[in-house]
C-alpha cells in the first residue's frame, strides 16, 4: 500500500487513477509520495520515507531539486500538459497587444449609462484602433511544449513565424511546420520580428534573456511577450522602452509590484495553465509518473534525475539505486551482485548532472542485509526494492 499526500487541490480526474493500491493522507509525514502545484516546499521538512514529488505543472521553482535530489527523491514536473492553454492564452495576449480591446471594454463600461452609447461608439472607436496579426513577423524564443504549437498557430492566422532553439529536440522538430524559418542567432529575432514571446526555462543563462541590449537592436514599435517565467526579462529595461516608445506594449502572465499596472503593459494573473483541460491533463500526467515510478521504478519527466524506463519487471526482483554520478559505481554493483551468486537478467544506467540511476532486474528476492551492504557502498544515496 502506497500513501500519497496533496499540498494543492489536484483535479479528481487524476486522483481517481490512483488504484487500490494507494491511500492519501492528510498527512505528508506519511507519504511515500506528494503531489503539489504551487505550494511552495523550500521550508517544508520531508520525512526519510518520501521517495517522488509530483508538480501538476511545468514550473518547479517552488521545489528544493538540490535538495531532494541529495535525499534521493525523484521530483516530476508535467511538460505539455498545460501547452494548449498556454498556447491559446498567447495568441489572446497578441490580439489584445495589437488592438485596444481593453482600452474598448473599458470605454464601454464606463459609458454604460449613455442612452446614445452606440453613436457615442462610432465616434470613439478611432482611439481604440490597432493592426492585424497577419503579414506581421512573430519571433519565437523556445520551440518546444508550448512555443512550437504557438509557431504553428501563429502560421494559420498568416504570420512569418521565425524560431530559436539551440536545444531544439527531434520530437519538437517533427512537430513544427515546415513553414517555420529556424534562426541559430537569437539577433535575428531581434532584429526583424514585430510581436516576440519567449517559452524557455528559467536557469543563470536564460535569466534576461530580453534586456536592454536587445531591447536596442528591436523594431520600433515591438511588442514583447512573456508567458514563460517573469525573470526571463528585465522588466525595468522593458519599463523604460515602453515609456520610450520602443516597445509598443509588454505582455506578461506573472504580475509583480514592478510591472502591474504600468502604461503600456498588459498584466495577467498567472492564467496560463487556469483551464480545467490544462488541470485535468497536469493531474493525470502527474498521477501516472507517480505510479510508474513507484510500482516500476521508471522515471519518466523527472527534474532533478535521468530518465530511465525497464518497463514492468518480469524477473523476481526489481532494485533502483540512486547514486554519485563517478566512475566504477556499475561495476561495484554487479561485482556485489556477482559475489552474491545472483544473476542480474537485466539492466540500465543513466546519468544527469551530478547524478545517476541504476536499476537492476535480479533473478533473486532481496532481503534487509542486501539492501544494507547496497547502501554502505561509497556513492549511493538510496535503494529502492520495487519488487
Amino acid at each position: 500500500m502506497f500513501k500519497y499526500h496533496c499540498l494543492n487541490p489536484i483535479a479528481e480526474v487524476g486522483l481517481s487513477r490512483f488504484t487500490a493500491d494507494y491511500e492519501k493522507t492528510d498527512s505528508a509525514a506519511a507519504a511515500q509520495a506528494i503531489l503539489v502545484r504551487s505550494a511552495s516546499m523550500h521550508d517544508m521538512d520531508v520525512p526519510e520515507n518520501l521517495l517522488a514529488v509530483a508538480r501538476a505543472g511545468a514550473g518547479v521553482n517552488n521545489i528544493p531539486l538540490a535538495k531532494y535530489a541529495e535525499q534521493g527523491i525523484v521530483v516530476f514536473n508535467t511538460p505539455g500538459a498545460n501547452a494548449n492553454g498556454v498556447k491559446e492564452l498567447v495568441i489572446a495576449g497578441m490580439l489584445l497587444a495589437s488592438r485596444d480591446i481593453v482600452g474598448g471594454i473599458n470605454w464601454a463600461y464606463a459609458n454604460k449609462d449613455d442612452a446614445d452609447i452606440a453613436k457615442s461608439a462610432e465616434k470613439a472607436k478611432s482611439k481604440f484602433a490597432g493592426t492585424e496579426l497577419q503579414d506581421k513577423k512573430l519571433g519565437i524564443i523556445g520551440l518546444g511544449a508550448i512555443g512550437g504549437p504557438v509557431a504553428n498557430l501563429a502560421r494559420h492566422m498568416g504570420m512569418t513565424v521565425y524560431g530559436y532553439d539551440p536545444f531544439l529536440s527531434v520530437d519538437a522538430a517533427w512537430n513544427l511546420s515546415r513553414d517555420i524559418i529556424h534562426v541559430v542567432d537569437i539577433n535575428v529575432i531581434f532584429e526583424e520580428c514585430d510581436f516576440i514571446t519567449i517559452h524557455a526555462p528559467l536557469t543563470e543563462d536564460t535569466k534576461n534573456t530580453i534586456n536592454q541590449n536587445a531591447i536596442a537592436k528591436m523594431k520600433d514599435g515591438v511588442i514583447v511577450l512573456n508567458f514563460s517565467r517573469d525573470l526571463l526579462v528585465d522588466e525595468t529595461a522593458i519599463l523604460e522602452a515602453v515609456k520610450a516608445g520602443k516597445v509598443r506594449k509588454y505582455v506578461t502572465d506573472f504580475p509583480n509590484t514592478t510591472i502591474a499596472g504600468k502604461e503600456g503593459c498588459i498584466v495577467v494573473p498567472h492564467l496560463g495553465a487556469s483551464t480545467e483541460e490544462s488541470e485535468d491533463n497536469c493531474a493525470k500526467m502527474a498521477v501516472k509518473q507517480v505510479k510508474n515510478y513507484l510500482e516500476n521504478g521508471n522515471i519518466i519527466n523527472s527534474v532533478n534525475f535521468p530518465e530511465v524506463d525497464m518497463g514492468i519487471c518480469r524477473q523476481k526482483g526489481r532494485i533502483v539505486i540512486i547514486h554519485a554520478n563517478k566512475a566504477n559505481m556499475i561495476t561495484k554493483f554487479t561485482a556485489f551482485y556477482g559475489d552474491q551468486g545472483i544473476n542480474i537478467s537485466d539492466m540500465t544506467n543513466k546519468s544527469k548532472g551530478e547524478y545517476g540511476v541504476t536499476m537492476l532486474d535480479i533473478e533473486a528476492e532481496t532481503n534487509p542485509d542486501t539492501i544494507k551492504k547496497l547502501e554502505e557502498i561509497s556513492g549511493v544515496i538510496r535503494v529502492r526494492v520495487v519488487k
